[in-house]
This record gives C-alpha cells, structure tokens and sequence, in this order.
C-alpha cells in the first residue's frame, strides 16, 4: 500500500468494513483491517483494496506484526479502532479482563499498549454500559490508563438514528488519547432524520426479476429522488465525505438476492399495518415515514447460524434485501456485501453504521488538527469472484484453515431458515 498524508488507522475485528469506511469518509486511510473471518475479509478486501487486510485473530498478532504486514514500521499510528465480540461479558471472576472469554479485549489494550497510537477507538453494545457489566468497562478505563491513555469521560452511547442513518441502533463508544494529546469530543446528535422512505424507496423490487433468484446483482435503471439515496449512489455531492470515490456502475442492482415465501407469509406480511409486528414470525413491518428497527445479525455458525428476523418491506409482501438492508445501514451502493443473504445480512448487523462511525471519525479528525480533504484518484474494487467465496475458497485465499470458523449445518447451508412455527422465510 502507499501511504499518502492522511492520518492512519487500524481497525481491529474489522468484519465487512463499516467502521473502516466511516474512518475512511472522516478523512484516515485505514491501512490495516485485522479479522478472523476468511470471509470477511474477502469483502473487506474487494471494498478496500487499499488496505491491508490481515485474516488472523488478534491473539496471534503482536503491534509489530502488524506494523510489519502493513508497512507501517516507523509511522505514528493515528488511531486504533475495534469492537471487541465478546461472549457476554462474563462477570463471574474477580476481574472480569482476567476472564478468558473476554480476553479479546485484554488484547485490545496490549495492542494499544504495543502500537501506541495517538487515539484508540473501542465500541461495543449499549448493555456493557448497564447494571453489573459497567464494571467491565470500568476495568477497561483503567487498564487504558495504566499503559498512558486519557480516557474521555463520560463516555457515549450514541444512537446512529442521530447522525443521518435511518434506523434506531444504539451502540456504546468510549475515545482515549496518549499523554499529552488533545481528548476529542464526541458528536452532538443531528436535528433532521431520515426516514425509510428516503433510504429504499426508488430501490426495485427484487421480486420482479427471476434472475435474483440465483444472483445478486443484475443490469438496471432506476430513477432516485431523495437526497439520501442520491448521496448513497453517488448522483449527489456529499460535503463531509472525505473518503476516496470508487469505480462503480450506477445503473446495477447489488446485493438483491430475492428470498422465497409461501403465499400465507406473503398474505400476513400484506395485512400486517406498518409500524407493528407480524405475530407469528414476530417481523417488524416497516413504516415509510419512520426508522427501521435495529437490524440484527443472528448467530453464527457455532451457535447454529440462524438468521436474524428481517423487517418487513413497508409496502410490499416479502422482508427486505441485503440492498434495502445496507441503505438503511448508510452504506453507499458502490459497497458490496456477500452474495448470500445469509453472510450479507450478518455483515451488515454485525457492523457499524458508516455514517455513524464518520461522526466520531470526524471528531477524531478535528482532535488531530486536521483539515480533511477528499482524494483526488478513484479507487477500483476488487475482484468480485470473492464476494461469492465460500469457507474454504476464502481460507484457500488467505492461506488460513478453514476450521477457524466452525461450519454451518446442512440446512442452512443453501440460505434457508424456518421460523419456530415452521414457515419458510429465507
């Protein structure tokens, strides 16, 4: 990778890459994206060909490994970035960083401690700061002090609905800064929000076109005319974006893999009013003219990959694809995910809103001193064969096994999943 003179960024448990992005539009250049999953980071990979991408976990990497695969030995590391997935948050020891089931971020704070970076970024789920689990963030504030960082206080949870993303998603963030660095602040929240309407309305259906049964992405021309949408296909300027353009067609529909009901479904959904839940698959039916509900990203494979509910399409009888979902994510169309609903959704509900993690990217920025500016050169995505990678493609790719993530089970191995009361609806 050539660096250029934006300020660098690591980001650790990076998954598709919505944190990285939202980094890279306040004005950073991620220059290494460190996860486990092969294929993660084969999408992170075609998303950000610029960045290195290192499959590993970050139990097996020291802060000069990482300097070593990235090129970054001798640079001041600007920031280092991560949300730790941890198993609960387990309490029940003296400490709770002395658990071994949360030692994913022990090794959050040693890398910390081995790259120095002028800030560290940690962002999690809203119950950490709750009840009893406020003592594990207690615990992180303190061992971030004892290795030299400043700790803003209070820390935030903030919720992505105020930043321009059209969906009610809280998440907990808390900015430390080395001795002697200005703290920044974190982001006061936006006045207008945007609604469902403005995020998928000019989307097709997916349902008319008997090529998204088998693919996720076929030539069309469509016509937007929200702001948001605009700015998400790139028709419309988006003034604090300082991320680098990419080469993308337009007039394609991505990420639009179609999902098979039975008519009783579809006649539920059709009935179900907007706003409220469908009983019996307990889907949220979306409302045009309000947020969409936290989206989800179900269990992964060791837990029985099964797919989170998906919200219902607020005026059509089906519940949304990974397309209609990423919008409502604020990632812009150029963004690819896994061609599977099943990888592409979890991507998604695994992953920061990008617009969300650009407001304290930003203010970050506005800590370093730094006047962002957006990048000349467009970028050209990778190569979009890994976007249908499976396990063992993707381990082959990165040279890693494929048992690093267990498998999932036959079922839902071709993408389809059975509600509990046994109706189809993946």
């Amino acid at each position: 990778m050539k660096l250029s003179t934006r300020p660098i960024a690591i980001d650790l448990f990076a998954g598709a890459g919505g944190l990285s992005l939202g980094l890279e539009q306040a004005g950073f250049d991620v220059a290494a994206a460190v996860e486990i999953d092969p294929i993660h980071c084969a999408v992170h990979e075609y998303n950000f060909p610029q960045t290195k991408v290192i499959c590993k976990s970050v139990t097996q990497l020291t802060g000069e490994k990482i300097r070593e695969l990235a090129g970054l030995q001798g640079i001041d590391v600007d920031l280092l970035a991560g949300g730790a997935p941890c198993q609960g948050f387990s309490l029940m020891g003296k400490r709770a960083l002395d658990d071994p089931r949360n030692q994913l971020v022990q090794h959050f704070v040693r890398l910390v401690s081995e790259l120095q970076p002028k800030y560290c970024l940690f962002e999690n789920v809203k119950g950490l700061t709750l009840g009893k689990h406020a003592k594990f963030l207690d615990e992180l504030i303190a061992a971030l002090q004892e290795i030299g960082y400043l700790v803003q206080s209070p820390y935030r949870v903030l919720n992505a609905a105020d930043f321009g993303v059209p969906q009610s998603r809280e998440r907990l963030f808390l900015i430390a800064a080395r001795a002697g660095l200005a703290l920044p602040k974190y982001p006061e929240p936006e006045q207008r929000k945007v609604t469902v309407f403005d995020a998928i309305a000019d989307l097709p259906d997916a349902d008319r076109f008997d090529a998204l049964l088998d693919s996720d992405a076929l030539p069309l021309r469509w016509t937007t005319s929200s702001n948001y949408a605009k700015r998400l296909r790139g028709q419309s300027k988006d003034a604090t974006d300082f991320g680098y353009s990419r080469e993308f067609e337009p007039q394609q529909l991505t990420s639009s893999m179609r999902t098979i009901h039975t008519d009783l479904s579809r006649t539920r959904f059709k009935t179900t009013p907007a706003g409220t839940t469908e009983p019996v698959s307990r889907f949220f039916k979306l409302d045009l003219d309000g947020l969409c509900n936290t989206l989800r990203a179900g269990t992964d494979s060791q837990r029985g990959a099964f797919t989170a509910p998906r919200p219902i399409h607020p005026t059509l009888p089906r519940v949304i694809t990974v397309r209609e979902a990423a919008r409502l994510h604020s990632y812009p169309d150029w963004f690819r995910l896994h061609m599977t609903k099943w990888h592409g959704f979890r991507q998604i509900g695994n992953s920061v809103p990008p617009l969300l993690a650009r407001a304290v990217g930003g203010q970050i920025i506005k800590a370093l001193g730094i006047k962002p500016r957006r990048p000349p050169q467009p970028v050209q995505c990778g190569n979009t064969e890994h976007l249908a990678f499976n396990i063992s493609e993707a381990s082959r790719y990165f040279q890693v096994s494929s048992k690093v993530i267990p498998q999932r089970n036959r079922a839902t191995a071709v993408g389809i999943q059975h509600s509990p009361q046994g109706e189809l609806y993946a």
